[in-house]
């Protein structure tokens, strides 16, 4: 049967890797509420190179609307402080010597929707790079029937297969999509 020429796995992974990406992106989307994966995107110039900030600091949650950065070397409070504000959060940091507070303000009926934009983007680019992933199985089973390395009856089968993954894996990113608004919305 085609299971042997159609890399199943293979197909699940490459869709699981754009779900993956997509977790990831609406992470690092701000609500209403204090999350450190809100800063995972930001960048510090460290030591005349770029560095994630959890390399240069700690980053906890005291309270559901503060976040508190800890920098490790006193050196490096100024460029945290700079990367955190140029980041395009919004956050306005508090410095106390080596510790950053970052107090989350309310959003406003304006900034939800932009996020919720932002969150219907990010899920359309993951729909459709596992539309591509679909596309690259079906065009190997195409091209395996046309060889008659597989029947036909394999092939609409394994099409199938195939289809019926994408299918559940468009319902996994509509479901993040939908928790996700209805955290951006949440006053």
């Amino acid at each position: 049967m085609a299971d042997q020429d159609v890399d199943f796995g293979d197909l699940e992974r490459r869709m699981t890797g754009a779900i993956g990406v997509l977790k990831t992106d609406l992470a690092g989307l701000r609500t209403g509420r204090a999350s450190s994966s809100m800063l995972d995107a930001i960048s510090v110039e460290a030591y005349g190179s770029p560095m994630p900030i959890n390399q240069v600091a700690t980053v906890s949650v005291p309270e559901p609307r503060m976040i508190s950065v800890q920098v490790w070397d006193k050196s490096m409070v100024g460029a945290v402080e700079r990367a955190i504000r140029e980041s395009n959060l919004g956050l306005n940091p508090v410095v106390d010597g080596t510790n950053l507070r970052l107090p989350i303000p309310e959003l406003n009926e304006e900034r939800r929707k932009d996020l919720i934009k932002v969150a219907h983007k990010y899920a359309e680019q993951s729909k459709v790079a596992v539309r591509h992933v679909r596309r690259d199985g079906m065009e190997t089973l195409k091209k395996l029937e046309k060889d008659g390395s597989i029947s036909e009856d394999d092939s609409r089968v394994s099409a199938d297969r195939v289809q019926k993954m994408t299918d559940g894996m468009i319902a996994d990113i509509d479901a993040m999509l939908a928790k996700k608004e209805q955290e951006i919305s949440q006053i």
